[in-house]
């Protein structure tokens, strides 16, 4: 055993200089090929970390070099994770190596891996272990452990998931939607510009719904702005370009077009050509064939498919008898009674209904929504070249759900702004729950949010809405819950709905869940962080790290568990606390890894993020849950505000539920 014990320690030492030793040629280097140095292993390292640690070894020294062994310091201090080291010699005998069995038993006993372990543990060795002649007798180094525990296969995030796995083949009305609010704007509503970044940006984050404000132009050339607001202008055309360019760039289903129309009946027409010309075969315009409409189809009908969502005169029976026919110049009457603008909410403006537990004056609160007044009736003037378009996504004014059921077609959908909507689902959750059973809703922010702000999309998933419009361009909370539900599925920006949200006979409500309950018992230990960004408010690396562990979902499970305080370490910090959590409705929750600097007693600032759902529902199997987050140690890597990985910054986790 000493024998191969010091075989192993030599084969260790030579890998290691082999790597380096070129670059010591002249005995030292400096900080600049440290880097370089460092860069040569194919190990992620933050920049300001390396600098910290070297400049503590230089410390008090007149030149600032380092020797061999200097380096080997950093490398350490950088790479060799003292949790990691204490999982390793727990199951490596020789504390060198651990042979193929060893590494069996690890994935057995700490990662819950129960399917083909040989032949997986041979695959973690060929593809992590780095020295040759380790990997040539079927063992697996610390610096191989090193690489596979820092991998995506040992990330909280399921690798399955990464990819579409859901069944596809249900009605576009049973899927969440990733949906954008004012597309365009890439920073407030009022005087910020308009941008076609807007629209590319959001389609390469998966979204699937996009927002087209459209106004008359010079030149009979339909423009996109926020109208009546010093927003700047875009052409119509050239939106239409690059949504054609980047639509499936990222995922195969269909998008949908919300136009918020204000053109003439003459620039409809030239917006009709452009969609049509330009789009091409991508863009639906015709039924499926079925003689009446019955039944929206399908995202994997409708794959490759651009589809616009619209006011629309008559019915798609109507307008289908008249595709082969020239229509242009003609134009149809919609009563806006019927046919509003999807803006033209006059709860924008009203105030939010009180937090629980927030103080309220006698009486209030406490009744349902008042009455709306009705809306005066004018015609419109809509060209039919544009209307017949509109194929399964017709924009119908929400009136109420008792006429929404009596009268609503399943291809008509509604949008009702964010206030109305807390309404419903405060006061007539069953009622919504049902109504976006059977419509496509879409749900929009209200006119006030002049910085662009966001509102809590959970409430609104809770209750089954499909097109859930944020304004992508303002980083915070918000989209970090979209960014981490739409995460699933491969990011294709359609998530099955939980079949209690699709069953049209369901009594499901986010308030009382009942039967719908499924308990989950979740425990969460965190160990430790790795290469932490380092405070904005530190010259070096020095930061005060902390960690929130938050659950969104119905409001029985929204909860938030923090952890102590490590001070001044951003590069190591260690905690060893753990978290339990009990999940009434894991389908619906989302949980949310928040690591802060504490500045003050009162005030902290954020560090990094990482959201993703609880469960997911397997494919082709109602009744099974899959969950979404790997058991055993597990890490959990962090993403900026604007949600770009901030790789290696991670936390390092034991998660086990039942």
């Amino acid at each position: 055993m000493t024998w191969a014990r010091s075989f192993l320690n030599l084969i260790s030492h030579t890998w290691f200089l082999n790597i380096i030793q070129d670059n010591f040629m002249d005995g030292k280097i400096n900080l600049e090929n440290t880097v370089e140095t460092l860069k040569k292993f194919e190990l992620p390292f933050n920049y300001t970390h390396v600098k910290h640690v070297f400049k503590k070894i230089i410390d008090k020294r007149k030149e600032h070099m380092i020797n061999i062994e200097d380096f080997r310091a950093i490398y350490r201090a950088i790479v060799h994770r003292p949790e990691f080291l204490e999982l390793f010699h727990a199951y490596a005998e020789n504390s060198k190596t651990l042979a193929h069995g060893q590494l069996i038993e690890f994935l057995k006993k700490e990662q819950y891996e129960t399917e083909e372990c040989e032949t997986t543990a041979l695959g973690i060795i060929l593809k992590y272990e780095p020295i040759q002649e380790v990997r040539k007798r079927s063992q697996l180094s610390f610096e191989g452990f090193i690489r596979y525990m820092a991998s995506e296969e040992c990330s909280v995030f399921k690798s399955h998931h990464r990819t579409v796995y859901q069944d596809m083949n249900y009605p576009l009305c049973d899927y969440f939607i990733s949906s954008s609010h004012n597309t365009y704007l890439i920073s407030d509503q009022l005087i910020g510009p308009s941008h076609l970044w807007g629209y590319s940006s959001a389609l390469l984050k998966g979204c699937r719904c996009l927002e087209i404000d459209c106004w008359d132009g010079p030149n009979n050339e339909p423009v996109v702005y926020h109208g009546h607001t010093l927003t700047s202008k875009i052409p119509f055309r050239s939106v239409i370009q690059v949504i054609e360019k980047y639509a499936f760039e990222v995922s195969d289903y269909p998008v949908v077009l919300s136009l918020e129309n204000h053109c003439s009946p003459q620039q409809q027409e030239v917006m009709a050509d452009y969609l049509e010309s330009i789009l091409g075969e991508k863009l639906l315009t015709s039924t499926f064939g079925e003689e009446r409409v019955t039944q929206l189809p399908s995202p994997e009908a409708l794959k490759f498919k651009i589809l616009i969502k619209n006011k629309k005169v008559g019915t798609v029976e109507e307008s289908t008898l008249r595709r082969d026919l020239d229509s242009h110049g003609e134009t149809g009457e919609v009563s806006e009674s019927e046919n509003v603008s999807d803006d033209d909410d006059s709860d924008d403006s009203a105030t939010l209904c009180p937090q629980r537990g927030s103080s309220k004056r006698k009486g209030e609160g406490t009744h349902s929504a008042p009455p709306r007044k009705k809306a005066k009736v004018k015609k419109v003037k809509i060209a039919l070249a544009l209307s017949d378009l509109v194929i399964y996504t017709k924009s119908e004014k929400f009136v109420s759900f008792e006429h929404s059921q009596n009268h609503q077609k399943c291809y008509e959908n509604n949008s009702i702004g964010e206030v109305r909507a807390q309404k419903f689902a405060k006061h007539s959750a069953r009622d919504f729950v049902l109504h976006t059973s059977k419509f496509i809703t879409r749900i929009y922010p209200k006119g006030t949010r002049a910085t662009s702000s966001n509102y809590n999309p959970q409430v609104f998933w809770n209750v089954g809405c499909q097109m859930v419009a944020l304004n992508f361009q303002t980083p915070g909370v918000q989209m970090e819950l979209q960014n981490g539900k739409f995460l699933d599925n491969g990011g294709c920006g359609y998530i099955l709905k939980p079949e209690f949200l699709r069953n049209r006979g369901s009594s499901f409500t986010p308030h009382d869940v009942g039967r719908y309950s499924k308990p989950m018992s979740l425990s969460i230990k965190l160990i430790s962080g790795h290469q932490l960004p380092p405070s904005n408010l530190s010259k070096t690396n020095k930061a005060d790290p902390l960690v929130q562990i938050e659950i969104y979902g119905v409001p029985e499970d929204q909860t938030k568990k923090k952890s102590g305080v490590i001070k001044s370490n951003a590069l190591s910090p260690r905690w060893d606390e753990t978290f339990s959590f009990t999940i009434q409705v894991p389908e619906l929750a989302l949980i949310r890894f928040c690591v802060e600097d504490e500045i003050s007693l009162f005030s902290n600032e954020f560090l990094g993020q990482y959201t993703l759902p609880v469960l997911s529902l397997n494919k082709g199997s109602e009744s099974i849950n899959l969950v979404i987050i790997f058991t055993g140690y597990r890490n959990v890597p962090l993403l900026d505000k604007h949600g770009t990985s901030l790789k290696p910054a991670s936390l390092f986790v034991h998660i086990w539920y039942y």
